[in-house]
């Protein structure tokens, strides 16, 4: 089970920390060895690629979040952590973690698992 938390709603110019948290159940020692990730969602929009990060820790992130959000994983955690700043009414968004079956980042499939979603709300 993939737990996603830290949603709400900010200002803009605020900041956030989203984080995803990977239960041993069902998934015994797959963590470390996986890529890691975040999309999102806004209204009316397709699921988009936020920030991911795969099993040596290279990161790759969406143009429009370079600069502002930072992803990073805690192995022993078995955490991934999506922090936002500088946030945008465009970053308004339900916000969804993934596991990736494989230590590298690509296009999700049905091998991979993702947390059920925590919703961010950008507005004065």
């Amino acid at each position: 089970q993939l737990q996603a938390s830290g949603g709400g709603l900010v200002q803009p110019g605020g900041s956030l920390r989203l984080s995803c948290a990977v239960s041993d159940a069902g998934f015994g020692t797959i963590f470390s060895n996986n890529a890691l990730g975040w999309y999102r969602q806004a209204p009316g929009k397709q699921r988009e690629v936020v920030a991911l990060i795969d099993n040596v820790d290279f990161t790759n992130y969406a143009d429009s979040v370079k600069g502002r959000f930072t992803i990073s994983r805690d192995n022993a955690e078995r955490t991934v952590t999506l922090q936002m700043r500088g946030l945008k009414l465009e970053d308004t968004a339900v916000y969804y973690c993934i596991l990736y079956s494989t230590g590298y980042f690509r296009a999700p499939d049905e091998r991979d698992y993702w947390g059920q979603g925590t919703l961010v709300t950008v507005s004065s």
